[in-house]
Protein backbone atom coordinates (compact mmCIF):
# COMPACT_ATOMS: atom_id res chain seq x y z
CA UNK A 1 0.00 0.00 0.00
CA UNK A 2 1.32 3.44 -0.93
CA UNK A 3 2.09 5.97 1.77
CA UNK A 4 0.17 8.46 -0.31
CA UNK A 5 -3.13 6.60 -0.76
CA UNK A 6 -5.85 9.10 0.05
CA UNK A 7 -9.34 8.33 1.27
CA UNK A 8 -10.67 9.64 -2.02
CA UNK A 9 -7.78 8.55 -4.23
CA UNK A 10 -5.62 11.68 -4.34
CA UNK A 11 -3.97 12.40 -0.98
CA UNK A 12 -5.42 15.75 0.16
CA UNK A 13 -3.57 18.08 2.52
CA UNK A 14 -5.29 21.12 4.01
CA UNK A 15 -2.53 23.67 4.64
CA UNK A 16 -3.54 25.98 7.46
CA UNK A 17 -0.02 27.38 7.56
CA UNK A 18 -0.13 30.85 9.02
CA UNK A 19 -3.83 31.48 8.41
CA UNK A 20 -4.38 31.42 12.18
CA UNK A 21 -2.27 34.62 12.31
CA UNK A 22 -0.96 33.75 15.76
CA UNK A 23 -4.38 33.17 17.35
CA UNK A 24 -4.39 29.70 18.91
CA UNK A 25 -8.16 29.46 19.31
CA UNK A 26 -8.57 30.38 15.66
CA UNK A 27 -5.92 27.77 14.76
CA UNK A 28 -7.89 25.17 16.69
CA UNK A 29 -11.12 26.13 14.96
CA UNK A 30 -9.48 25.95 11.54
CA UNK A 31 -7.99 22.54 12.35
CA UNK A 32 -11.37 21.22 13.41
CA UNK A 33 -13.04 22.54 10.25
CA UNK A 34 -10.30 21.06 8.09
CA UNK A 35 -10.66 17.66 9.75
CA UNK A 36 -14.40 17.74 9.15
CA UNK A 37 -13.98 18.63 5.48
CA UNK A 38 -12.76 15.14 4.52
CA UNK A 39 -9.06 15.77 3.86
CA UNK A 40 -6.38 13.21 4.63
CA UNK A 41 -4.03 15.55 6.48
CA UNK A 42 -3.98 18.95 8.16
CA UNK A 43 -0.77 20.91 7.93
CA UNK A 44 0.80 23.75 9.88
CA UNK A 45 4.11 25.62 9.72
CA UNK A 46 6.20 25.44 12.87
CA UNK A 47 8.67 28.27 13.36
CA UNK A 48 9.75 31.22 15.42
CA UNK A 49 10.80 34.52 13.97
CA UNK A 50 14.16 34.16 15.68
CA UNK A 51 14.97 30.79 14.05
CA UNK A 52 13.63 31.73 10.60
CA UNK A 53 14.61 35.29 9.64
CA UNK A 54 17.66 37.42 10.44
CA UNK A 55 16.62 40.25 12.71
CA UNK A 56 19.45 42.34 11.18
CA UNK A 57 19.08 41.61 7.48
CA UNK A 58 15.28 41.51 7.38
CA UNK A 59 13.90 43.12 10.54
CA UNK A 60 10.36 43.65 9.24
CA UNK A 61 9.92 40.03 8.22
CA UNK A 62 11.49 38.95 11.51
CA UNK A 63 8.77 40.83 13.37
CA UNK A 64 6.08 39.53 11.00
CA UNK A 65 6.88 35.90 11.73
CA UNK A 66 7.07 36.55 15.45
CA UNK A 67 3.43 37.68 15.32
CA UNK A 68 2.46 34.30 13.84
CA UNK A 69 4.16 32.10 16.43
CA UNK A 70 2.38 29.43 18.44
CA UNK A 71 3.91 27.57 21.36
CA UNK A 72 5.10 23.95 21.32
CA UNK A 73 2.29 22.96 23.68
CA UNK A 74 -0.25 24.58 21.36
CA UNK A 75 1.07 22.70 18.34
CA UNK A 76 0.90 19.44 20.28
CA UNK A 77 -2.73 20.17 21.16
CA UNK A 78 -3.44 20.76 17.46
CA UNK A 79 -1.67 17.53 16.52
CA UNK A 80 -3.70 15.59 19.06
CA UNK A 81 -6.91 17.19 17.82
CA UNK A 82 -6.16 15.89 14.33
CA UNK A 83 -5.27 12.43 15.61
CA UNK A 84 -8.48 12.21 17.59
CA UNK A 85 -10.39 13.06 14.40
CA UNK A 86 -8.60 10.31 12.46
CA UNK A 87 -6.74 12.83 10.31
CA UNK A 88 -2.98 12.99 9.87
CA UNK A 89 -1.19 15.96 11.40
CA UNK A 90 1.85 17.27 9.58
CA UNK A 91 3.89 20.43 9.37
CA UNK A 92 6.65 22.25 7.62
CA UNK A 93 9.31 22.48 10.32
CA UNK A 94 11.18 25.77 9.93
CA UNK A 95 12.87 25.49 13.32
CA UNK A 96 15.30 22.58 13.51
CA UNK A 97 15.01 22.46 17.29
CA UNK A 98 11.26 21.88 17.04
CA UNK A 99 11.86 18.46 15.49
CA UNK A 100 12.67 17.04 18.93
CA UNK A 101 9.27 17.75 20.44
CA UNK A 102 7.03 17.46 17.35
CA UNK A 103 8.47 14.26 15.85
CA UNK A 104 6.26 11.87 17.89
CA UNK A 105 3.25 13.46 16.16
CA UNK A 106 4.67 13.41 12.63
CA UNK A 107 3.99 10.55 10.21
CA UNK A 108 5.98 12.34 7.53
CA UNK A 109 7.73 15.67 7.04
CA UNK A 110 6.84 18.42 4.60
CA UNK A 111 9.75 20.50 3.31
CA UNK A 112 8.55 23.88 2.09
CA UNK A 113 9.91 25.45 -1.07
CA UNK A 114 12.08 27.91 0.84
CA UNK A 115 13.94 25.04 2.51
CA UNK A 116 14.68 23.09 -0.69
CA UNK A 117 18.28 24.26 -0.40
CA UNK A 118 18.51 24.29 3.42
CA UNK A 119 20.83 21.27 3.55
CA UNK A 120 21.36 21.25 7.34
CA UNK A 121 17.58 21.05 7.81
CA UNK A 122 17.25 18.39 5.12
CA UNK A 123 20.06 16.33 6.67
CA UNK A 124 18.34 16.36 10.06
CA UNK A 125 14.95 15.38 8.64
CA UNK A 126 16.40 12.64 6.44
CA UNK A 127 18.23 11.16 9.43
CA UNK A 128 14.84 10.36 10.99
CA UNK A 129 13.82 8.16 8.07
CA UNK A 130 10.17 9.15 7.87
CA UNK A 131 8.60 9.96 4.48
CA UNK A 132 9.29 13.41 3.05
CA UNK A 133 7.17 15.64 0.83
CA UNK A 134 9.30 18.17 -1.00
CA UNK A 135 7.85 21.37 -2.48
CA UNK A 136 9.79 22.89 -5.35
CA UNK A 137 8.81 26.54 -5.69
CA UNK A 138 11.66 28.85 -6.80
CA UNK A 139 13.71 25.88 -8.03
CA UNK A 140 15.17 24.82 -11.33
CA UNK A 141 15.05 21.16 -12.33
CA UNK A 142 18.80 20.93 -11.62
CA UNK A 143 18.23 22.25 -8.10
CA UNK A 144 15.44 19.73 -7.51
CA UNK A 145 17.72 16.98 -8.78
CA UNK A 146 20.56 18.12 -6.50
CA UNK A 147 18.27 18.20 -3.45
CA UNK A 148 16.80 14.79 -4.19
CA UNK A 149 20.33 13.38 -4.58
CA UNK A 150 21.37 15.02 -1.31
CA UNK A 151 18.41 13.53 0.57
CA UNK A 152 19.00 10.09 -0.92
CA UNK A 153 22.67 10.28 0.00
CA UNK A 154 21.70 10.84 3.64
CA UNK A 155 19.40 7.82 3.67
CA UNK A 156 18.85 5.36 0.80
CA UNK A 157 15.27 4.79 1.95
CA UNK A 158 14.42 7.91 -0.07
CA UNK A 159 15.00 6.00 -3.30
CA UNK A 160 11.57 4.48 -2.58
CA UNK A 161 8.61 6.56 -3.78
CA UNK A 162 6.71 5.59 -0.64
CA UNK A 163 9.25 7.71 1.22
CA UNK A 164 9.73 10.63 -1.14
CA UNK A 165 7.16 12.84 -2.86
CA UNK A 166 7.86 15.89 -5.02
CA UNK A 167 5.29 18.64 -5.51
CA UNK A 168 5.16 21.19 -8.30
CA UNK A 169 4.78 24.56 -6.62
CA UNK A 170 5.16 28.25 -7.44
CA UNK A 171 6.01 30.34 -4.39
CA UNK A 172 3.83 33.39 -4.77
CA UNK A 173 0.49 34.21 -3.10
CA UNK A 174 -1.50 34.27 -5.32
CA UNK A 175 0.09 33.25 -8.60
CA UNK A 176 -1.14 33.96 -12.13
CA UNK A 177 -2.74 30.89 -13.68
CA UNK A 178 0.03 30.80 -16.25
CA UNK A 179 2.60 30.23 -13.48
CA UNK A 180 1.02 27.03 -12.16
CA UNK A 181 3.01 24.97 -14.72
CA UNK A 182 1.24 21.72 -13.99
CA UNK A 183 3.12 19.96 -16.78
CA UNK A 184 6.20 20.03 -14.55
CA UNK A 185 4.61 17.06 -12.79
CA UNK A 186 5.21 15.04 -15.95
CA UNK A 187 8.88 16.03 -15.91
CA UNK A 188 9.15 14.96 -12.28
CA UNK A 189 7.75 11.54 -13.18
CA UNK A 190 10.33 11.19 -15.93
CA UNK A 191 13.26 12.26 -13.76
CA UNK A 192 12.58 10.79 -10.33
CA UNK A 193 11.35 7.62 -8.68
CA UNK A 194 9.05 9.56 -6.39
CA UNK A 195 5.39 10.24 -5.84
CA UNK A 196 4.37 13.40 -7.70
CA UNK A 197 1.84 16.04 -6.80
CA UNK A 198 0.95 19.71 -6.69
CA UNK A 199 0.97 22.46 -4.06
CA UNK A 200 -1.54 25.14 -4.99
CA UNK A 201 -1.24 28.91 -4.72
CA UNK A 202 -3.79 29.93 -7.36
CA UNK A 203 -7.12 31.64 -6.84
CA UNK A 204 -10.01 29.26 -7.43
CA UNK A 205 -10.20 25.49 -7.64
CA UNK A 206 -9.48 24.81 -11.31
CA UNK A 207 -5.72 24.23 -10.98
CA UNK A 208 -6.23 21.62 -8.26
CA UNK A 209 -8.94 19.87 -10.26
CA UNK A 210 -6.72 19.77 -13.34
CA UNK A 211 -3.73 18.55 -11.33
CA UNK A 212 -5.84 15.66 -10.05
CA UNK A 213 -7.01 14.87 -13.57
CA UNK A 214 -3.34 14.88 -14.63
CA UNK A 215 -2.57 12.22 -12.05
CA UNK A 216 -1.34 14.17 -9.03
CA UNK A 217 -0.94 11.66 -6.21
CA UNK A 218 -0.82 14.41 -3.58
CA UNK A 219 -2.48 17.82 -3.57
CA UNK A 220 -1.80 20.46 -0.96
CA UNK A 221 -4.08 23.47 -0.77
CA UNK A 222 -4.30 26.27 1.75
CA UNK A 223 -7.33 26.20 4.01
CA UNK A 224 -9.44 28.85 5.71
CA UNK A 225 -12.93 29.26 7.13
CA UNK A 226 -13.72 32.23 4.88
CA UNK A 227 -11.87 34.61 2.56
CA UNK A 228 -14.24 37.47 3.28
CA UNK A 229 -12.69 40.41 5.11
CA UNK A 230 -9.27 38.74 5.42
CA UNK A 231 -6.18 40.82 4.69
CA UNK A 232 -3.46 38.17 5.22
CA UNK A 233 -2.52 37.06 1.70
CA UNK A 234 -2.72 33.28 2.27
CA UNK A 235 -6.46 33.40 2.87
CA UNK A 236 -7.01 34.50 -0.74
CA UNK A 237 -5.50 31.28 -2.14
CA UNK A 238 -7.25 29.07 0.40
CA UNK A 239 -10.06 26.56 0.03
CA UNK A 240 -13.02 26.58 2.40
CA UNK A 241 -14.66 23.48 3.86
CA UNK A 242 -17.44 23.60 1.29
CA UNK A 243 -14.96 23.91 -1.56
CA UNK A 244 -13.04 20.89 -0.32
CA UNK A 245 -16.24 18.87 -0.11
CA UNK A 246 -17.07 19.88 -3.67
CA UNK A 247 -13.54 18.94 -4.70
CA UNK A 248 -13.93 15.50 -3.16
CA UNK A 249 -17.13 14.98 -5.18
CA UNK A 250 -15.27 16.05 -8.31
CA UNK A 251 -12.44 13.63 -7.55
CA UNK A 252 -14.97 10.81 -7.71
CA UNK A 253 -16.20 12.11 -11.08
CA UNK A 254 -12.65 12.58 -12.36
CA UNK A 255 -11.65 9.05 -11.35
CA UNK A 256 -14.79 7.66 -12.98
CA UNK A 257 -14.04 9.54 -16.21
CA UNK A 258 -10.42 8.39 -16.16
CA UNK A 259 -11.45 4.75 -15.90
CA UNK A 260 -8.52 2.39 -16.38
CA UNK A 261 -5.96 1.59 -19.04
CA UNK A 262 -7.71 -1.57 -20.30
CA UNK A 263 -8.97 -0.71 -23.78
CA UNK A 264 -12.00 -2.82 -24.64
CA UNK A 265 -15.67 -2.44 -25.42
CA UNK A 266 -17.42 -1.19 -22.32
CA UNK A 267 -20.40 -2.84 -20.71
CA UNK A 268 -22.62 0.07 -21.81
CA UNK A 269 -21.51 -0.35 -25.44
CA UNK A 270 -22.08 -4.10 -25.34
CA UNK A 271 -25.44 -3.93 -23.57
CA UNK A 272 -26.65 -1.30 -26.08
CA UNK A 273 -25.70 -3.60 -28.96
CA UNK A 274 -23.38 -1.00 -30.42
CA UNK A 275 -20.56 -3.42 -31.23
CA UNK A 276 -22.79 -4.80 -34.00
CA UNK A 277 -24.97 -1.76 -34.69
CA UNK A 278 -22.11 0.73 -35.20
CA UNK A 279 -19.77 -1.53 -37.15
CA UNK A 280 -20.08 -2.63 -40.77
CA UNK A 281 -20.40 -5.90 -42.65
CA UNK A 282 -20.24 -6.88 -46.34
CA UNK A 283 -23.55 -6.53 -48.24
CA UNK A 284 -24.56 -7.03 -51.90
CA UNK A 285 -25.48 -3.79 -53.70
CA UNK A 286 -28.08 -5.50 -55.95
CA UNK A 287 -29.95 -8.75 -56.36
CA UNK A 288 -27.44 -11.42 -57.34
CA UNK A 289 -28.06 -14.86 -58.82
CA UNK A 290 -26.21 -18.00 -57.90
CA UNK A 291 -22.88 -18.27 -59.68
CA UNK A 292 -22.13 -14.53 -59.69
CA UNK A 293 -18.51 -13.66 -58.93
CA UNK A 294 -18.29 -10.87 -56.37
CA UNK A 295 -16.46 -7.74 -57.53
CA UNK A 296 -16.09 -4.26 -56.04
CA UNK A 297 -19.04 -2.89 -57.99
CA UNK A 298 -21.32 -5.60 -56.59
CA UNK A 299 -20.65 -5.32 -52.83
CA UNK A 300 -20.28 -2.63 -50.20
CA UNK A 301 -19.84 -2.36 -46.42
CA UNK A 302 -22.76 -1.15 -44.29
CA UNK A 303 -24.07 -1.16 -40.77
CA UNK A 304 -24.98 -3.33 -38.88
CA UNK A 305 -22.18 -5.85 -38.63
CA UNK A 306 -24.33 -8.88 -39.45
CA UNK A 307 -22.79 -11.75 -41.38
CA UNK A 308 -19.32 -11.16 -42.83
CA UNK A 309 -17.28 -8.51 -40.99
CA UNK A 310 -16.13 -5.53 -43.08
CA UNK A 311 -12.52 -6.44 -42.23
CA UNK A 312 -13.01 -9.51 -44.47
CA UNK A 313 -13.98 -7.42 -47.52
CA UNK A 314 -10.83 -8.32 -49.48
CA UNK A 315 -11.35 -12.01 -48.81
CA UNK A 316 -14.87 -11.80 -50.23
CA UNK A 317 -13.72 -10.35 -53.55
CA UNK A 318 -13.50 -13.04 -56.23
CA UNK A 319 -15.73 -15.47 -54.35
CA UNK A 320 -18.72 -16.97 -56.16
CA UNK A 321 -22.28 -16.72 -54.76
CA UNK A 322 -23.76 -20.24 -54.45
CA UNK A 323 -27.38 -19.09 -54.02
CA UNK A 324 -29.59 -16.24 -55.09
CA UNK A 325 -29.36 -13.23 -52.74
CA UNK A 326 -31.30 -10.00 -52.46
CA UNK A 327 -29.72 -6.52 -52.41
CA UNK A 328 -28.55 -5.49 -48.90
CA UNK A 329 -29.23 -8.98 -47.55
CA UNK A 330 -26.85 -10.36 -44.95
CA UNK A 331 -24.12 -12.60 -46.37
CA UNK A 332 -22.60 -15.60 -44.60
CA UNK A 333 -19.48 -17.53 -45.48
CA UNK A 334 -21.56 -20.60 -46.39
CA UNK A 335 -23.12 -18.49 -49.18
CA UNK A 336 -19.75 -18.24 -50.92
CA UNK A 337 -17.55 -20.65 -52.86
CA UNK A 338 -13.98 -20.15 -54.08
Amino acid sequence: MSTWNGKHGTYLIAEIGGNHEGDFEYARRLAQLACESGVDAVKFQIYTGETLVSRVESPDRHVHFQRFELTPDQYIILAQLCRDAGVTFTASIWDIKAIEWIDPYMEYYKVGSGDLTAYPMLRRIASIGKPIILSTGLATMDEVRETVSFIQAQNPIYNDKNYLAILQCTSMYPIPDGDANLKVMNAFRENFNAAVGYSDHTVGTEAVELAIAMGAEIVEMHFTDSREGKTFRDHQVSFTSEEIRCLIEKIGKIRMLQGDSDKSATRSEIEAGHVEAFRRAVYPLRDLSAGTVLTENLITVLRPNHGIDARQYDRVLGKRINRDVKAYQKLDWQDLDD
